[in-house]
């Protein structure tokens, strides 16, 4: 029977389905009960060292729905990182480390453009027990003045440099979370992995303003009449998240030798999902829009789904299929090369059937030991003159 179990820079995974950052392990409450669940590891919320200055407002979400209302395609969020001290979040960590030894519990962190603060907010979590580090450089809203998240994350040459502060600062695994608000999705991937980066987690959500109350005229989510823009994701981001990702497995393996690993994020909600991004080179997948919507037993068919997958093709493990479908993109122009030579071949290969046909009905039948019983009512029409 397959396995989804994975090792994953040293991280041993029991599954792929990882909690990705946000309001799902916003504690050691929730992040206790993805891992009863069955989920393979978490992302824990977005910390820092002074979370005094996070306040959150409500409502802070919008949905983008079908015709019926009931279906939900989009989802928007103007959520900050967490708001609980760094020492209760040092608190949970220890607590969940506790509670499930062989679960991976990797902290998502994120600071201001300071070295010296880089470096105490990850020993101090490390310290704490977590298995790995995900660097946020890539919040879409919330703190740029204070130069945070995708303030950061959108200049490859900042990135590279505060990733460099990490890496001298850990001893264990450390992702960096990429922003899509960019141009060219590969250089910020390149300048993280440059500076030693283990890996990359893409993609956080899409800066975006989910729509316009028709009624009142006013922006939404709407917080005292007003609104701010947002980060748009669910299964509608899914097509450009598989882009993205795709693009930068094709980064690290024609620049770092394939040495490089890939979280993929963006509207997974079934194992179907998860087989895609793991096809274009993900090694596990993170789902966080997903459990706001359905909740933490969405894991439980995930995992199912992706077995059943897996066993369709005859996939033992994920890496038997990881990046299988890499080799099959290509140019427009190549495509165009492609299509004309098929279709040459094609032609060909009729004009030389045709051609065979009427050698053969110029032959005909001239002598009784070549009619074929088989072939019978072909070869009487093959002497009938035109």
């Amino acid at each position: 029977m397959p396995t989804l179990q994975t090792t994953v820079d040293g991280v041993k995974f029991p599954n792929p389905y990882v909690i990705g950052s946000g309001p799902p392990g916003t504690n050691r409450k929730v992040i206790g009960k993805a891992f009863d669940e069955g989920w393979g590891g978490v992302i824990a919320k977005t910390v820092s060292l002074d979370a005094s200055k996070v306040i959150n407002v409500a409502p802070r979400y919008g949905k983008l729905t079908g015709v019926n209302k009931k279906e939900v395609f989009g989802w928007e969020n103007i959520e900050l990182i967490a708001t609980t001290s760094f020492d209760d979040w040092l608190d949970d960590f220890k607590a969940v480390k506790d509670a499930y030894p062989d679960r991976p519990l990797i902290a998502s962190i994120m600071e201001e453009y300071n070295r010296d603060a880089w470096v105490e907010i990850v020993q101090r979590c490390e310290a704490a027990g977590v298995d790995a580090f995900e660097l946020n450089f890539s919040c879409p809203h919330g703190l740029p003045e204070r130069k945070m998240g995708a303030a950061m994350g959108e200049d490859p040459e900042i990135l590279e440099e505060v990733t460099g502060w990490g890496m001298q600062a850990a001893n264990i695994p450390v992702w960096a979370k990429m922003t899509p608000n960019v141009r060219r999705i590969e250089e910020p991937p390149r300048a993280a992995l440059r500076a030693g980066a283990h890996g990359v987690s893409a993609i956080n959500t899409i800066r975006s303003v989910i729509g316009v109350d028709l009624e009142t005229l006013r922006p939404m989510p709407t917080v005292e009449g007003y609104t701010t823009p947002g980060g748009y994701s669910s299964v509608a981001v899914r097509p450009i998240a598989l882009r993205m990702v795709m693009e930068i497995a094709t980064l690290i393996r024609d620049e770092f030798d394939g040495q490089r690993t890939i979280s993929g994020i963006g509207g997974v909600e079934t194992g179907g999902d998860a087989a895609q991004f793991i096809l274009l080179g993900a090694d596990t997948v993170q789902v966080c829009t997903g459990v706001m919507k359905l909740g933490y037993k969405m894991v439980k068919p995930m995992i199912d789904e992706l077995i059943a997958f897996m066993e369709q093709h005859g996939f033992e493990t994920l890496d038997d299929f990881k990046g299988h479908a890499l080799p099959y993109f290509t140019t427009h122009a190549e495509l165009v090369r492609m299509q004309a030579e098929s279709q040459a071949k094609k032609r060909a290969a009729v004009a030389a059937k045709q051609a065979e046909k009427e050698a053969a009905k110029a032959e005909g039948i001239t002598r009784d030991e070549k009619w074929d019983g088989d072939d019978f009512v072909k070869q009487t029409e093959d002497l009938v003159s035109d």
